[in-house]
């Protein structure tokens, strides 16, 4: 008896699958900050006096914090685990919309809403990421998608119950709460997370899968010198402002538009399309990491980018209808959310498993630039040109560049390295 104990531990932690519900579980408690902020812009705008662009600001600030620093967020869970440094991340999460509860100025905003939660969801996000695709080589992309789907599925919980919060009790009192909350069940997700041993990481491939997978395990330095990371890096860029053009600003041109509080089947658009929009920016992650591991990652991001890009033009020619709005808006989401599961597991097959975590922070840094050019600089396009059709326009042209990429530059340059390695 007295073996069968710890033995029983070593199982539970030992299994892959339950690290990826944990994983998921703190993805979800992180969800929040990027995915409902729209609905604090209204609120925060009235109390602190900016305008829109002034304080876009603030999201972006919480992305780029969340990805330019996330090599070495990534380096910090590769040399203390994850456990600690999960831990670590959800607190500052949490701690971030307490802190932001008591600001009276756009600074003091850009500081706790920011700076600190886009360090403290940075290390839990690239974190999880770089823990499953080392969990899972013989279903990278269905892995990474599952716990990026946490990430963009996770709002669909709160979006309604923070909305309605903000209206009946302001946003100071939901920043409080729910700030406790979200950091609350971050931690305790993150005490059971662990590295898994050197042999799940090197488990073959089967044969069948569309996925073509290196077997050297390439540092930082060396994919740095290469030209596929910064192909990628570009691609990333440009899907990344596309569907953070959306999450930034889907309230401000709701309300433009006039469909933000009418009703569609009885609730109000805007909180409904963010709901809806969760749940497809959710299983789009899984479903394209799963097609992605059949008929290979190219092909795939080509078919998801130029839905995307379809998906935009057409939300925009029917944006002034609510029922439209709603269902369209979640079609762009569905074209967008897969770039969190294709890109990850497409580095991982290229360039290894033993430094996954911290070459993903690389490449997640272009997460950070989309979001200066889908925050402040979408909003300066719109306030030039007094619309918002320059700005669809141009992030439906980046989603068809990115899709043509893949299935040419990409595809050859992969194709190439492989051979070569």
């Amino acid at each position: 008896m007295s073996i069968a104990i710890p033995t029983e531990r070593v199982t539970w932690a030992s299994n892959r699958w339950t690290q990826l519900l944990l994983g998921v579980i703190a993805m979800m408690a992180i969800s929040s900050p990027q995915y409902v902020w729209t609905l604090f812009t209204s609120p925060l705008n009235q109390k602190l006096g900016t305008t829109l662009a002034e304080l876009q600001w603030t999201v972006s600030l919480l992305v780029i914090l969340q990805t330019w620093f996330s090599p070495f967020q990534a380096y910090l869970v590769d040399r203390f685990g994850p456990r600690i440094l999960i831990s670590i991340g959800a607190l500052l999460s949490g701690a971030s919309w307490v802190l932001a509860s008591w600001v009276g100025n756009i600074w003091a905003l850009y500081l706790t809403y920011g700076v600190i939660g886009g360090f403290g969801t940075g290390i839990i996000y690239v974190g999880i990421i770089g823990l499953m695709v080392r969990w899972f080589p013989d279903r990278r992309g269905l892995a990474a998608g599952l716990a990026a789907a946490g990430y963009g599925f996770g709002a669909f919980f709160t979006s309604f119950p923070i909305d309605s919060m903000i209206k009946s009790s302001g946003y100071a009192q939901t920043l409080l709460v729910w700030g406790i909350i979200q950091g609350a069940i971050g931690i305790l997700a993150a005490q059971g997370l662990r590295l898994p041993p050197e042999h799940e990481q090197a488990s073959a491939v089967p044969a069948s899968s569309g996925a073509q997978q290196t077997g050297k395990s390439y540092t930082p330095k060396e994919m740095l010198k290469s030209p596929i990371f910064y192909l990628m890096f570009l691609m990333m860029s440009m899907m990344s402002t596309s569907g953070l053009m959306v999450v930034f600003n889907v309230g401000p041109f709701a309300k433009d538009f006039g469909v933000a509080n009418m009703l569609v089947l009885g609730m109000a658009a805007l909180p409904l399309s963010l709901t809806l929009s969760r749940v497809t920016n959710g299983l789009t992650r899984p479903f394209f990491g799963w097609v992605s591991d059949h008929i290979g990652r190219e092909s795939t991001m080509a078919l998801a980018f130029a839905l995307e890009a379809v998906a935009i033009l057409i939300l925009f020619a029917f944006i002034d209808q609510p029922a439209l709005f709603v269902v369209l808006s979640g079609l762009v989401f569905f074209g967008w959310g897969e770039i969190f599961s294709l890109f990850p597991s497409t580095l991982t097959d290229t360039f290894g498993t033993k430094y996954a975590a911290t070459n993903y922070g690389f490449l997640y840094i272009a997460q950070g630039v989309g979001s200066i050019l889908a925050g402040p600089a979408a909003a300066f396009l719109k306030q030039t040109t007094g619309s918002w059709t320059a700005v669809f326009i141009v992030v439906a042209v980046l989603d068809a560049l990115t899709a043509l990429l893949a299935i040419t530059v990409l595809r050859s340059m992969r194709k190439k390295h492989f051979l070569a390695g």
